[in-house]
Order: C-alpha cells, then sequence, then structure tokens
C-alpha cells in the first residue's frame, strides 16, 4: 500500500482521539493525512508540552481513569498504546492485573 492508497479524502472530516498520548505520534501521524486530532489522554508534563507545540488546540483529557467516555466529543478513530511495563520480562510480570498495564482496561471502557 502506498500513501496515495490511504490518504483521506478532503471531505470526509475524519477525527481522532489518543489515549496514552505520549508526546503525540498518533495525531502527528493522523494530520499527516489529513485527519483531525481532536483531543489526548496523557498525565506526563513533559509529553503534553510536546503534543502542545504541535497541536495548541487538541483538548487534554488528563488522567485516563477519570475520563468519562459518554462526556468527550465523539471521534471516528481511537488510538492506545497502553503502558506495558507490567508485561515486560524485566519487572514483575505482572500482566493486565498491573497498576501501570491494568491502564489498558480504561482504554477499553472509554471505546
Amino acid at each position: 500500500m502506498n500513501d496515495d492508497t490511504i490518504k483521506n479524502d478532503n471531505n470526509t472530516n475524519l477525527k481522532l482521539g489518543s489515549l496514552f498520548d505520549g508526546i503525540g505520534i498518533f495525531p502527528l501521524a493522523a494530520s499527516r493525512y489529513r485527519i483531525q486530532p481532536i483531543w489526548a489522554s496523557e498525565i506526563e508534563k513533559a509529553p503534553i508540552s510536546i503534543t502542545k507545540r504541535h497541536f495548541p488546540n487538541i483538548h487534554h483529557l488528563g488522567d485516563i481513569a477519570k475520563v468519562k467516555g459518554g462526556e468527550i466529543p465523539p471521534v471516528h478513530i481511537i488510538t492506545f498504546g497502553s503502558p506495558c511495563q507490567n508485561l515486560s520480562n524485566i519487572g514483575k510480570r505482572e500482566g493486565l492485573t498491573g497498576s501501570q498495564s491494568g491502564l489498558f482496561y480504561h482504554a477499553i471502557r472509554i471505546i
């Protein structure tokens, strides 16, 4: 598949929400295909500042555990890459019951 086959039609106006946003990689990639990032959820200040630099109008939701899916603007696409610390061979291997990797379930709840 080349870039021409996946470019968004100007009239489609697809909108994106990004959970576990980090430095806004999903919104950045989406914007290159004319998909408009609407909101993001992230708690770390440094990554949020990077996203704000690229997307000054994006709405920041804050802590995913406090986000109520029914109260945020609807979007066509939701992206997320949830924390994997508890899934790693380096850690205690708590899996999705771990405090960080278990945040995955909040993404599912919001979707």
